[in-house]
């Protein structure tokens, strides 16, 4: 069984043989971990990444940014939660430990979607796709398959581990040099691409690039985390990981709604239906007598989504204690919503079949869906073939965009390939947008 003294590590990754910073009476060491995550470049970027629904005009939507805030919210309630019913179960742990847990969940909350490209999911698909259809032998006989496959399979939680955890050129070993309780926290997949593709892996997804596999394993280590197959990098999941997955999921199906309701796409009426359908009566009847009086249906929503927030919050705890023993053993690799019972499993499954042919192929997301896989395919395109053959005053200029930190020095295809990826992922809608239309001479700065 897995041990909370060792889940909840304060140790450094990078930085194990130091002296650990002692707490004061400001932040914690896992606060510290939240703020770091917070000041970063990467985690300003999210505020011009899609979401869902296209960055707003007149209409402000959910972006990655505010999303990622409010999933580290819920995600703090979750671990305040967990906390008390620990001390209730006499865990032995130091109180400033157990009561730091809603702190580690959302750190990893706001850094869960660093990994993810431009244009919102599509952006991982349109990534995995160009590989898939990159016709250069080049690729196919230098790369190990497991390679190809982190390319092939572009997953964004990968992503994510590879920026917080990568030592890129001229960056401290370490990377953001998290605890390593906040990195287990993070790590939703903790396996590796082949690890799925081969059908050993019990998850569904990817979590650790070949890169970044020894840091899986030095966490697995740390934290006293389960090897689930013999002689694999396959391992079994922080049981914090079950409340940030949780977190997220929650987020993303009610305030999905919320966003289709103020863009026009749900009626208030459906998206009221919606959210009051994971009540029982003589909870709705409570709810209908509080909003009933406001005549804004705007604010009625508001009140809706924080009440089913809420209520989804304790659904998911019951989950969490009702198979805490098979979570504390790596036996349980399901994520808490798909557990749901009664009212809140019919609710919830109406709520994904609507966003599914409501929300997710409305017009305004499919078109931006067309246009980042467009951009996005361009951008490859021109940079893995001006890496590939560097051998003219265009490509040595085009190369010249890359970051310092993404150095192309290195005579190994697998991380000079990374640097491309790396640089393009990162970028915002706008900005990838913005170098789509200045290389193709749709438009240019003019220098005054």
């Amino acid at each position: 069984m897995l041990n909370w003294n060792n889940l909840l590590s304060h140790k450094r990754l990078g930085l194990e043989h130091e002296t650990l910073e002692k707490s004061d009476a400001v932040r914690t060491d896992f606060q510290r971990d939240y703020d770091r995550i917070i000041f970063s470049s990467p985690f300003r970027r999210l505020q011009n990444k899609t979401q869902v629904f296209p960055l707003p005009g007149s209409i402000f939507v959910h972006n990655r940014l505010t999303h990622s805030l409010e999933v580290a919210s819920v995600g703090r309630s979750l671990g305040n939660l967990l906390a008390a019913g620990l001390q209730q179960k006499h865990v032995s742990l130091p109180s400033d430990t157990l009561y730091s847990i809603g702190s580690i969940i959302s750190a990893a909350c706001i850094a869960h979607d660093l990994g993810n490209p431009p244009f919102g999911h599509s952006g991982e698909q349109t990534i995995s796709h160009y590989f898939k259809t990159y016709d250069a032998n080049q690729l196919y006989t230098v790369l190990a398959p497991e390679q190809l496959a982190d390319f092939q399979n572009f997953e964004g939680n990968a992503n994510a581990f590879r920026l917080l955890t990568h030592q890129f050129t001229g960056r401290r070993k370490g990377g953001f040099a998290l605890t390593y309780a906040t990195l287990g926290t993070l790590l939703k997949y903790p396996c590796s691409s082949t690890d799925v593709k081969q059908g050993r892996s019990p998850y569904e997804k990817y979590g650790v690039f070949q890169s970044e596999l020894p840091v899986l394993e030095a966490v697995a280590k740390e934290l006293g985390l389960k090897q689930l197959v013999e002689n694999s990098t396959i391992y079994g999941r922080h049981p914090l990981v079950y409340l940030m997955e949780a977190a997220d999921d929650i987020c993303y199906q009610i305030v999905d709604l919320e966003d289709a309701h103020r863009l026009g796409i749900l009626t208030a009426q459906k998206t009221k239906e919606l959210m009051l359908a994971f009540f029982n009566d003589a909870e709705k009847a409570v709810i209908l007598a509080q909003i009933t009086g406001l005549d804004d249906e705007n604010e009625q929503i508001v009140i809706l989504r924080s009440r089913t927030i809420n209520k989804l919050v304790d659904e998911c705890m019951a989950v969490f204690w009702h198979n805490y023993n098979a979570i504390m053993n790596c036996d349980f690799h399901s994520s808490l919503t798909k557990q749901l019972t009664g009212v809140a499993k019919t609710a919830l499954a109406e709520v994904s079949a609507v966003a599914n042919t409501k929300i997710y192929n409305s017009r305004e997301v499919i078109e931006i869906q067309i246009a980042g896989h467009r951009i996005l395919s361009e951008l490859l395109t021109e940079f893995i073939s001006a890496m590939m053959n560097n051998n003219s005053l265009y490509t040595k200029q085009l190369l010249q965009l890359l970051p310092s930190q993404l150095s192309l020095s290195s005579a190994n295809l697998y991380d000079n390939l990374f640097s491309i990826v790396d640089f393009i992922s990162g970028m915002t809608d706008v900005y990838a947008l913005e170098i789509y239309r200045k290389i193709k001479g749709i438009s240019f700065s003019v220098i005054r």
